[in-house]
This record gives C-alpha cells, sequence and structure tokens, in this order.
C-alpha cells in the first residue's frame, strides 16, 4: 500500500505530546499540585494525566513506522539497508537512556561535578547524532563525530554512581530510561514491520501476541523452572508492554490508510470512536484481575486506558488538521512535533545550567498556581529554543 511522506496530523499529535511531556517533568519539582495532574503513587491502582504522556508517546511513535519503513520498502531498498537504519537508530536511543539512567544515581564522588557531566553528556549526544549538512565535508563532520563519541567514552571511564554502603558503581543498566524504552520497542516494532513487509494481518497478530504476554505477565500466571517461580518476562520485550503500546500505533496507522484509500474520512470517525471506547471498557474490564491500572507496573489496564485515549485524541487531531486544515494552530509548538528528540534534550542543558549557576525558581513558582504556569512556560521556552536550533540546522536526526 502506498504511503503518504508524512502525516502532519502525526506531527501535530506529537507536538502536543512533547509540550506535555516537558511540562509535566518540569512539574515534578513542583509543590502541592492537583492530585489529577501528577503520577500516581507506585502502590495506587489508578491513573493520572502525567501518567498518559509516556505511553501516548510509544503510541505516536508507531504511528509513524508505518509512514518511515514502509516509505523505504516501496523505494526499493534492500533488507539490510532498512535494517541496519533500525539498528542504528534503536542503539542511539538506547545509549542516551543508558546514560541518562546512570545521571538518576550520579555520585557526589565521581571527579566531574554532576552538572558539568550532563552538559557534556548532552552535548556529545549532539555531536554524534546531528544533522549534518549533505554539502559539509566528510572530514569535519568525523572530526565532530569522533569528538562526540571519544566525549562519550572519557563520560564513561570517569563515571561513577552511588553503590551499596557509601561506595561507588560503574555504569548499569538498572532500567533503560524513557529513551532506552522508546529504542527496544522500536526495534521490535520497526523489526517485526519489516520482516513481514508491512502486512496488515502478521502485524495484528504481533500485536495480539505482545497484549498476551502483557496479560500473562500481570495476571497471576507464573512460571516454574526448578523449583523456584518466575513472572513471565522476555529479554527485550520484557512484560510486552513498551512494545504494545507502541505496536497499537503501528497498527491504528495502518488501519487508517486503509480508511481513506478511496479518499473519505467517513469510516475513520465510527470505527476510532468504537476502538477507542472498547479498549477503555476493556481497560476497566481487566482492571479487578491484572493488578489494577498503573503505569509504574505497565498493567494491561493502564496500555488499553492510554491506548483508547490515543485513539480518540488522533482521531480529533485528524479532523482538526487533515480534514479542517487547522494546522497553524498548532504552529507555536510544531518544533516539538519535527525535531523531538532535539527538543526533549534541550531540558538537560537548561537544567545542568541552572545548577551550575546555583539558579532557584522564586517561592511562588515552587508550588501550586505559580508553579504550572511555571511548568506550561518552561514548555514553550523549551519549544522556541527548539525552534530557532531547527531553523539553524541544529538538530538530532537518527
Amino acid at each position: 500500500m502506498s504511503q503518504p511522506k508524512r502525516l502532519l496530523s502525526i506531527d501535530v499529535l506529537r507536538a502536543v505530546n512533547m509540550f506535555f511531556m516537558i511540562f509535566v517533568n518540569d512539574l515534578s519539582g513542583v509543590r502541592h499540585v492537583p492530585e489529577w495532574i501528577d503520577h500516581v503513587k507506585s502502590w495506587e491502582d489508578g491513573m493520572h494525566f502525567a501518567d498518559t504522556i509516556f505511553p501516548l508517546f510509544l503510541f505516536i511513535a508507531g504511528l509513524s513506522i508505518p509512514l518511515a519503513i514502509g516509505r523505504r520498502l516501496e523505494k526499493g531498498d534492500s533488507f539490510r539497508t532498512i535494517a541496519s537504519y533500525i539498528l542504528l537508530r534503536s542503539f542511539a536511543l538506547i545509549v542516551m537512556g543508558f546514560f541518562h539512567v546512570n545521571m538518576e544515581e550520579y555520585s557526589k564522588q565521581a571527579i566531574l561535578p554532576e552538572p558539568v557531566w550532563e552538559l557534556l553528556l548532552t552535548t556529545s549526544f549532539f555531536l554524534i547524532w546531528l544533522d549534518y549538512p549533505e554539502a559539509m565535508a566528510k572530514t569535519r563532520r568525523y572530526v565532530f563525530i569522533g569528538t562526540g563519541i571519544g566525549i562519550l567514552v572519557v563520560q564513561g571511564l570517569l563515571y561513577k554512581g552511588i553503590g551499596d554502603e557509601g561506595g561507588t558503581r560503574w555504569l548499569e543498566p538498572s532500567w533503560w530510561g524513557i529513551l532506552g524504552l522508546i529504542g527496544w520497542a522500536y526495534l521490535v516494532c520497526s523489526g517485526v514491520y519489516l520482516l513481514v513487509k508491512g502486512n496488515f494481518t502478521w502485524l495484528v497478530v504481533a500485536l495480539v501476541a505482545l497484549v498476551l504476554v502483557n496479560l500473562i505477565s500481570h495476571g497471576g500466571v507464573y512460571l516454574m523452572f526448578r523449583e523456584k517461580i518466575y513472572r513471565l518476562s522476555i529479554w527485550v520485550i520484557k512484560d510486552g508492554s513498551c512494545a504494545a503500546l507502541m505496536m497499537f500505533g503501528v497498527v491504528i496507522s495502518m488501519l487508517y490508510s486503509k480508511l481513506i484509500k478511496g479518499g473519505s474520512y467517513g469510516k475513520v470517525w465510527p470505527v476510532f470512536t468504537l476502538l477507542g471506547a472498547a479498549l477503555i471498557a476493556l481497560g476497566f474490564l481487566v482492571r479487578p484481575y491484572t493488578q489494577g491500572i498503573s503505569k509504574i507496573h505497565s498493567t494491561p489496564a493502564w496500555i488499553y486506558l492510554c491506548t483508547g485515549i490515543g485513539i480518540v485524541v488522533f482521531e480529533l487531531i485528524i479532523f482538526l488538521v487533515d480534514v479542517k486544515g487547522k494546522v497553524n494552530w498548532f504552529k507555536i509548538i510544531k518544533p516539538a512535533g519535527t525535531s523531538t528528540l532535539t527538543c526533549y534534550l534541550i531540558p538537560y542543558y537548561l537544567v545542568a545550567l541552572m545548577s551550575l549557576v546555583h539558579f532557584r525558581y522564586p517561592h511562588i513558582l515552587n508550588e501550586g498556581t505559580g508553579g504550572i504556569i511555571r511548568s506550561f512556560a518552561v514548555s514553550f521556552i523549551v519549544i522556541l529554543i527548539t525552534g530557532m536550533l531547527e531553523k539553524r540546522r541544529l538538530r538530532l536526526k537518527i
């Protein structure tokens, strides 16, 4: 099936999601905010606004896979070429996520102060994965990339994390971080898409398999091995949650292409509304039997609720952008949808610089309404900076 070069509705949806990702990340440092905005605690059964942002990012990443990989298949790119593209992209995200996770446990005993380490780390990411102009001399480009790799290697060697009993430890993947989880899910979903060459039926089968893995993992079903009981967890996909969320996006994107194949949007509204409502209902249905609703524990109910919400929101954006042409309504946050990774990394610069100069927000901006206004302002500022960098071709491309 012929795929459009890109869908403006997906770019807009990605921009909105990234805006709120920056918002909720900054809001984590604000006290006394309304409960419905903040994350639900790990021991609670429920979901607030902040708990929907990351899963929706995975869903949106899935929406883009048929456009990106499908277009390469249509161009006649070889299996090896596309597989290399998928592997390199996944590797970049996993590496960034791995270093970000270790930054959370950075030790004061390390040689470099944490803000300096954070600044150098983010700079190395830009040097390695910058979208360099085609006209740039290869030698110069390789010098920049090599410098970035060198910085990253030295930082890895110098790293000291908080260890046991006041000691230190070296780099280790306690978890993979936001970018790392996206990278692993992307590797699985894009890999499956490539293997089945975008066959819709087989992609639905893959989605069902991932959903079943997650259900088994959280449904009280355990595996016995050498007299020990294990919860189902498969290497790379673990409980299948991240890959399932992304694969939902892949399937919905392909379904959207099928529904508008004749040039009419008439079938989109009832199908997407029904699917969204059904998944939300399914989330509440399985809630009592699969460890409740929990982002921290990535339960099935959380996956279905977030996917159902994602479909309904995607439907609304399709109507506003693809049908009514209201893309200019979202112009102010456009860079967050077209230079998303750059936008995600800018706050690391800001936080590190603020820490270096010992900047502190006034008390009124650290709690309640003042803090919420601050977090909205930070989101706009980060996107503004991203837009300025984008105009100068300073953006990451992986």
